[in-house]
């Protein structure tokens, strides 16, 4: 594998999980691993630079922020990675699953790869009904609107560099996944979905697990769909 791969993890309050998500990375086939540090008030980042990630810190909180700077931080790198893959600190992704995501993109020539939930091996309990139903409306929009099948919008998924920054990612909070999708369906990007395993997250969800959280990524998702139209 020739492919240079840089890995994006936003991460808050995450101490008991973030040292097994890194345990579990294929490192043999990884450039660098980076953990966006996002506001934590726990030992996320010295856990995390314990396990070899590199952390940068993030005191704006948000999911995208987090992501934001990541790509931020590969930006400033001299050696740019050719593939940048996503996931979540909890541990509700199985990070050993990461070269079933890559494979379409190195082998078959896509642009980028969803792990859908939807698809593999969901743990009882992992999703909320709301997760669930609101993945349902939001991939049926997308196909409504932009004519491209989508079955999840999982944190888990991986994409080329060059058409990451092609889609221009800006979104701060729960819409990043939502705004990549779209994007990239209009941009015309090749994509597909594998079918991965989804277990429950190690602590309290900070969106789905209030109701605060939900209404407000809802909400979020269902904005950014309509407003790329």
């Amino acid at each position: 594998m020739n492919e240079i791969i840089d890995v994006i993890i936003p991460a808050y309050n995450e101490e008991k999980s973030i040292g097994l998500v890194l345990k579990d990375i294929p490192e043999d086939i990884i450039n660098e691993v980076i953990v966006c540090n996002n506001a934590s008030t726990d030992g996320t980042a010295q856990v995390a630079s314990d396990s070899g990630a590199t952390v940068v810190n993030q005191p704006n909180p948000g999911y995208g922020n987090a992501c934001l700077k990541g790509l931020e931080h590969i930006a400033g790198k001299a050696q740019k990675p050719d593939i940048v893959v996503f996931l979540d600190g909890d541990y509700s992704d199985h990070p050993e699953e990461m070269t079933k995501i890559l494979k379409p993109i190195i082998e078959e020539g896509y642009d980028m790869v969803i792990g859908s939930r939807v698809l593999g091996d969901l743990e009882k309990g992992a999703m909320m009904p709301q997760q669930i139903f609101g993945n349902w409306l939001a991939t049926n929009l997308i196909r409504l609107f932009y004519k491209y099948e989508f079955t999840d919008l999982g944190p888990f998924r991986a994409i080329r560099y060059d058409k990451l920054l092609a889609i221009n990612m800006q979104d701060q909070d729960f819409g990043w996944t939502v705004e990549m999708q779209v994007k990239a369906a209009k941009l015309k990007l090749k994509c597909t979905e594998v079918g991965v395993n989804y277990r429950k997250r190690i602590g309290v969800s900070k969106v789905s697990g209030t109701i605060k959280g939900t209404i407000l990524a809802g909400h979020k998702i269902l904005w950014t769909i309509f407003k790329l139209i």
